[in-house]
């Protein structure tokens, strides 16, 4: 297992970013919520004073006292609450003798769907009143308000609870007898907000006491502070018990979709291993349509390429260093053909020069003399001329300038005629040569090409003749061959020398005499005539002797006659 793997690492960070933000929120709640929650509540006491203030304004400018605004507006509401049609029933559905639905005349009241009409303008109007402004307050943001009229000291107006303890509490801060403890937080000409430790409820209040825009009307706020300092406890608790639930679930679901992603990516990283070792058979076989999915198809692109790139330089790699290694060998038969040639031609060079001087000095002073040096000259040139046709030939067949002329023939009679043409050589050579053919044989070859490999066979057969001099030939048909074999009686090959019979100027006798008469490129010419006839030769150790040996394609008699 990889031991930094990327499954570890992002589950890891995940853990460690999960308990620095639940730290993170404890700290905040701990260090800023309570201020936070102050300053909130601050600016609802704020609001409060700014729209109750606005609509108190409103009738100080329209001349009228505030006193006798709320009275007016509480009695208006009275009056519209009483004349929307809404009876207080009793027990049984009837109140002073009158059916419910019906008024006292017996007319029937309002319908529902007209006292909800009327109901939804009563509370528009009162939603629109200072009376409205400061109920609305009381009941969305819990404010007690208690209004005082400071020239006679009567209550105007009380919102919420213990308003006659409100009232004198307000009158007391007006006069300078407030809780010196009390923490100001914000001041103003027209007002000043507190907060303040209630010792009789052992609660925390934010308290907003001054005068309206009239100067006349004197006010007091109060609204209840919750204990933040538990409240934050509470919450840090709950945040802490709920991440930590989320950091343990949200850690094993990181695990497992981690999986998804660096499975693939493992994948990858055992191909690109297994390419790296260039084995270019592996593939990436998932079809995803992510960015990993596309990273694996251009790795199997890439591999692709590569195994073709890879093939193709190997190839011409291969190619070059055979070329290499055909041109060293052609180099060095190079330097073996001119050192080669130049021994074959600098006897009879030697002999011809030494000969011609001979005869041009006066050496040769009578006839027979003169004729024995012509005839070693004609000799010698006899055999340059031979050795270089032989040559020709040769190159021609390598060079695939000299191609078969193929047709059939009774490769026994070719046999036969090449025997009785070299019979006065062979009667030189002491040599009894054996071939009795029991059938015509007929082949598919250049007949003048085979006569030339026959005529070398046997050239080699009486130069190397030896012991009982018997020079044995026959053949044979063997499935869709016909193969010839060429036996002399002599001394065996060197086994080692048998691969090189077949190399230009290949002389068993290193000392390369002239005992022999041969030059070494009969055997080279009977190998190239037989590879143009895509056919094979060979030479073997026998009892007795050396056995070459050739074959040809066979055809049937009725073709070849």
């Amino acid at each position: 297992m990889i031991r930094f793997s990327i499954r570890r690492r992002i589950t890891f960070v995940f853990i460690a970013v999960m308990t620095v933000v639940l730290v993170v929120i404890c700290l905040i709640n701990g260090l800023f919520l309570e201020r936070y929650y102050v300053d909130q509540k601050l600016q609802v006491m704020k609001e409060a004073y700014e729209e109750i203030n606005a609509a108190v304004l409103k009738y100080v400018d329209a001349g009228e006292s505030i006193g006798d605004v709320l009275d007016r507006e509480l009695s208006r509401e009275w009056e519209l609450w009483t004349s929307s049609g809404v009876k207080v029933a009793g027990r049984n559905g009837r109140e002073n003798g009158t059916k419910r639905g019906e008024n006292e005349d017996g007319v029937p009241s309002q319908q529902p769907a007209q006292i909800e009409a009327v109901s939804e303008e009563v509370m528009e109007e009162l939603r629109n009143s200072l009376v409205g402004s400061i109920r609305g307050y009381s009941e969305m943001n819990n404010i007690a308000v208690v209004l005082v009229d400071s020239s006679s000291g009567d209550m105007l107006l009380s919102s919420g609870r213990e308003s006659e303890f409100l009232a004198r509490k307000a009158q007391q801060y007006v006069l300078g007898q407030g809780d010196k403890d009390n923490e100001i937080l914000a001041e103003t000409d027209d007002y000043t907000i507190e907060r303040n430790h209630d010792a009789r409820t052992d609660a925390s209040y934010l308290e907003s006491w001054g005068y309206f825009s009239d100067n006349n009307t004197l006010f007091f706020m109060q609204m209840p502070l919750s204990s933040i300092r538990e409240s934050v406890v509470l919450s840090n608790k709950f945040t802490t018990t709920v991440g930590l639930i989320a950091l343990v679930a949200g850690s094993i679901l990181m695990y497992f979709v981690t999986r998804q992603v660096t499975n693939p990516i493992l994948k990858l990283a055992k191909i690109s291993e297994r390419m790296s070792n260039l084995d270019f058979d592996v593939a990436y076989d998932d079809d995803a349509k992510d960015e990993i999915g596309v990273l694996g198809r251009s790795m199997n692109e890439l591999s692709r390429k590569l195994k073709v790139t890879i093939d193709e330089l190997k190839e011409a790699n291969t190619q070059l260093q055979h070329d290499i290694e055909e041109k060293i060998q052609i180099d060095e038969m190079r330097k073996d053909f001119i050192a080669n040639v130049s021994h074959e031609l600098k006897t009879p060079i030697a002999l011809i020069q030494g000969y011609a001087e001979g005869l041009t000095e006066g050496m040769a002073e009578d006839e027979e003399s003169r004729n024995y040096y012509c005839e070693v000259i004609s000799d010698e040139a006899a055999k340059m001329n031979k050795m270089v046709k032989q040559l020709l030939t040769l190159t021609a067949l390598e060079f695939g300038n000299d191609a078969p002329v193929l047709s059939d023939f009774d490769i026994n009679e070719l046999i036969g005629d090449l025997l009785n043409s070299a019979s006065i050589l062979t009667q030189q050579k002491e040599a009894r040569v054996e071939f009795a053919p029991e059938e015509p044989l007929y082949v598919r070859a250049d007949e003048f090409k085979i006569e030339e490999v026959l005529t070398n066979y046997l050239n080699n057969a009486m130069n190397h003749l030896d012991g009982e001099r018997v020079i044995r030939i026959r053949s044979r048909r063997e499935g869709d061959q016909v193969r010839v074999w060429v036996y002399n009686t002599g001394e065996h090959i060197p086994e080692e020398d048998i691969p090189n019979l077949w190399t230009k100027f290949y002389k068993v006798d290193k000392a390369r005499t002239r005992a022999y008469g041969g030059s070494g490129i009969g055997l080279s010419i009977v190998k190239a005539i037989m590879d143009v006839h895509h056919q094979d030769c060979g030479v073997s150790n026998i009892e007795g002797g050396v056995e070459f040996w050739f074959s040809l394609e066979a055809v049937r008699a009725e073709s070849g006659a």
